[in-house]
């Protein structure tokens, strides 16, 4: 399963998806403002990270108010299943691959893993 959570309103994510083709790849999108991230599909993210703390994001405008600021895996947990913004962004999983966040270097793996 080819999917991206992305936020619609977010123009990084835009042009991730315009560059990297996804719509004419027929990929799944969950817009995660409109439409939450369960526990599960958390979960299997951090499967594939191996933490909560790789999926959050700390450039998120509601991170600089924290206090105090997350420590735990329950804590990166409990946030982004709470918050949207605190989901790095975008995550794109491609042929059980996943890609997370917006880095040059991570789009051009996940630009490579479509060949």
């Amino acid at each position: 399963m080819n999917k991206i959570y992305y936020l619609s309103t977010c123009d990084t994510c835009a042009r991730i998806i315009k560059d990297l083709k996804l719509k004419e790849k027929k990929f799944i999108f969950q817009d995660i403002k409109n439409e939450k991230i369960t526990a599960a599909q958390l979960d299997e993210m951090k499967k594939q990270t191996g933490s909560y703390e790789a999926l959050f994001s700390r450039v998120a405008l509601k991170y600089k108010t924290l206090d105090p600021k997350p420590s735990t895996e329950a804590e990166y947990k409990k946030l982004i299943l709470g918050e949207y913004t605190f989901l790095k962004r975008p995550v794109i999983f491609i042929k059980g691959k996943i890609f997370v966040g917006n880095s040059k270097n991570n789009i051009a793996a996940a630009a490579e893993a479509l060949k």
